[in-house]
Formats: C-alpha cells, structure tokens, sequence
C-alpha cells in the first residue's frame, strides 16, 4: 500500500507531465499526426517521440512494443523517462529523422492500407531514415517536493 503522500507526489507528477504534454502539443509540427497529417493527435508513441492520431496509433500498436510504444496524451500516466523523450523529440525532428529520405513530392496515404504500408516502412524498415541518426539518450528530470 502507498501513503497518502506517495500518492499525492504520484498525482502531482502526473499533473506536471499533463502540463508538459499540452504544451509540446501547441508547437505547431505536433498540432498534427505525424503520419497522416489528421489534425488534433491525442495520442503518442514515448519511444519514438511522436504524436499520433487514433487511426495511426492503432497501427502503431499493430507494429509492436519492440517498434512502437503507444499511450494516450490524457488517458494514460507517464513516467519522467517518457515525458523526457517525447520533448527530445516531437513531431518535427522525428520526421527530419523518419522521413529524411521520402522522394519529394511525396503524398501521404489516406487509406488504411497505404497508411498501415507507409508507417511499416518508415518505422519497422526504416526505409528512408537518416543515415547518420543515432537515437537519443533524453536526460530524466529529477523533480522535488518543491517543484511547482
């Protein structure tokens, strides 16, 4: 059983972590799914640093947690390592790194099928990432009692 003040540290963690997660949400690249381009991603993979909406996060859980681990924005809790990578990244460095080498002119898939398509091959064959990228190593935040 946790104390009272575990939980109240737990709760305000989270909040915290809430706070965080809106505001990478109005940088202007995670205002839309990283994959589609649907607008509003309530949904994200922490591994990879992206946010999602809820028809690519499906595929994204399809991929397997080995590839792609998916929560939900407000749904579900996050721990410091998870917030950590997702401001590491967001949606404008990871398609610099995902999508470095996408021909030009290329047009994203609206269909299930080419979605499902384009994400396994952007993430699962990593078809056209960046040569030289090497993942990050996000560093945690430690947070206080007395962190606001």
């Amino acid at each position: 059983m946790s104390t009272r003040s575990e939980r109240d540290k737990g709760k305000s963690f989270q909040e915290k972590h809430q706070a965080i997660l809106s505001a990478l949400l109005k940088d202007e690249d995670n205002k839309y799914c990283v994959d589609c381009d649907a607008k509003g991603p309530r949904w994200a993979s922490w591994n990879l640093g992206i946010f999602l909406c809820i028809r690519c996060a499906g595929i994204h859980r399809n991929l397997g947690v080995h590839i792609s681990k998916v929560k939900s924005v407000n749904l579900d809790s996050w721990t410091p390592e998870q917030i950590a990578m997702m401001q590491e990244m967001g949606n404008s460095r990871a398609r610099a790194v995902y999508e470095a080498n996408l021909q030009d002119g290329f047009r994203r898939p609206q269909t299930d099928s080419g979605l499902e398509a384009f994400i396994r091959a952007k993430y699962e064959q990593k078809k056209y990432i960046a040569k030289e990228w090497v993942p990050p190593q996000p560093r945690v935040p430690r947070y206080t009692e007395d962190d606001p």
